[in-house]
């Protein structure tokens, strides 16, 4: 039998075979969803764009951005856009769950999605940009930047075929859309009521990537679920305005107690980790330095009370500046990164109180009387071991000691410490029994 006829009979039907039962495993593709949810920050940017680039590596047919988010920092939003425009598969960006929204910066991530897509009982709209002092812009230099952000949006919906007349209106008069009038206005290609009808809706679809037109082939896809990494979860958590300002007050305190007390070591350890910590959340946020200095000032003011008694006026002054510099200190990065008054108050009250705490420690301390050395003996009582004449010896905590007494005083009458004069106690007679017992 000819090769070409073994290959004909038995080769090509196993070929066969084994296609009809793999062939649809190998054919069905994966689909890459990760989750966007709360105010877009820097870790939300960079979990996008890790998770474009890994889907684009692993060869996935896309990758579903599950939003639900108020907006965030129009620097980080600017970044997640580029990222989507530029990306080498299709993006598909789904406002989900129900009742999710897709608000102020969120509208350009969503409409920068080669598919955008919304579930039931969601909307999507008011995106008057905050101006670049932290206000609604009313001044020249705001003009100029909701000017900017007006522009990228049309650019945007016009590249990607959307409503750009209304993306206008969202911007400068907040206006905002139902799933339904969203997907009616064309400003969303469609709604879904979860992930399995999104990826059958948008099978066959065509899109332009990178310039070229892709056909997604969806209906069969496997879907891959990719979670926030502990590192990104971690630093999600430390980039939240309140955990910041915390983490940098901690800083300080346990610096201060170091320096007060050298060598505790473990408030120096905690206290530069949390400035560490600190200082990379803030870097990440657009953060007004005369709202720092405030904070510093505070401290500094707190500190000098202990040592300068003001009768509270430096303790005033450390309280307003700790108050102003917490409303300043992110005023620039608009009003879903400010400190929430619920925790300024409680962390300006603990610092007074703190400080409060050490100045009266620090006072009682200053007026104890010493316990050790022979300031101690001041106030002690003893016994008159020989007659005191002025001078004579005494018995006193165990020890003879040479005392001296402007009266004559007796052998075994009791004496009491006044005062002690290099290593020789100044006594007067007592009243008052001995308690050191006899000598031995």
């Amino acid at each position: 039998m000819t090769v070409a006829r073994m290959f004909g009979r038995f080769i090509l039907p196993a070929l066969a075979l084994i296609a009809a039962i793999t062939g649809p495993a190998w054919a069905a593709g994966e689909v890459h969803v990760i989750t966007v949810h709360g105010v877009i920050n820097p870790v939300s940017a960079r979990h996008i764009e890790k998770n474009i680039a890994l889907a684009e590596a692993e060869g996935a047919e896309a990758l579903i951005i599950e939003l639900d988010t108020p907006g965030g920092l129009l620097k980080s939003v600017h970044e997640i856009s580029k990222t989507i425009l530029n990306a080498g598969l299709p993006v598909i960006v789904y406002v989900s769950p129900e009742g999710s929204r897709a608000t102020s910066a969120g509208v350009l991530v969503t409409i920068s999605a080669h598919v955008a897509a919304m579930a039931r009982g969601t909307h999507i709209g008011a995106a008057h940009v905050v101006g670049i002092q932290g206000s609604i812009p009313d001044s020249v230099v705001s003009e100029k930047a909701m000017n900017d952000w007006v522009a990228e949006l049309q650019a945007v919906a016009k590249l990607r075929g959307r409503n750009v007349e209304w993306v206008e209106l969202a911007a400068r008069e907040s206006k905002s859309l139902t799933v339904e009038e969203a997907v009616e206005m064309n400003v969303v290609d469609l709604m879904a009521t979860n992930i399995d009808s999104l990826l059958a809706a948008v099978d066959s679809m065509v899109v332009e990537v990178a310039g070229n037109e892709v056909t997604l082939e969806t209906a069969d896809a496997v879907i891959v679920r990719i979670e926030l990494s502990a590192r990104d979860r971690f630093l999600n958590v430390v980039t939240d305005p309140s955990v910041a300002y915390i983490l940098f007050l901690l800083g300080i305190y346990g610096l201060i107690f170091e320096l007060s007390n050298p060598g505790s070591i473990v408030p120096g350890v905690v206290g530069a980790i949390c400035i560490i910590v600190a200082l990379y959340a803030l870097h990440t946020l657009p953060v007004n330095y005369a709202g720092v200095l405030l904070i510093l000032l505070a401290i500094a003011l707190f500190i000098a009370e202990i040592k300068i008694p003001s009768y509270g006026l430096l303790t005033l002054g450390g309280v307003t500046a700790m108050i102003l510099g917490s409303i300043m200190l992110l005023e620039r990065a608009g009003p879903l990164f400010k400190v929430s008054w619920s925790v300024i108050i409680p962390t300006v009250l603990f610092t007074v109180a703190f400080f409060f705490f050490a100045v009266s420690k620090g006072l009682l301390a200053q007026r104890r009387k010493p316990e050790t050395g022979v300031e101690g003996l001041v106030g002690e009582i003893g016994e008159v071991m020989r007659d005191l004449d002025p001078l004579g010896k005494v018995f006193l905590h165990g020890e003879y000691w040479d005392a001296e007494s402007v009266q004559s005083i007796r052998e075994g009458e009791s004496i009491r410490v006044m005062q002690v004069r290099g290593m020789r106690l100044i006594v007067q007679r007592s009243d008052e029994p001995t308690t050191g017992g006899e000598p031995a």
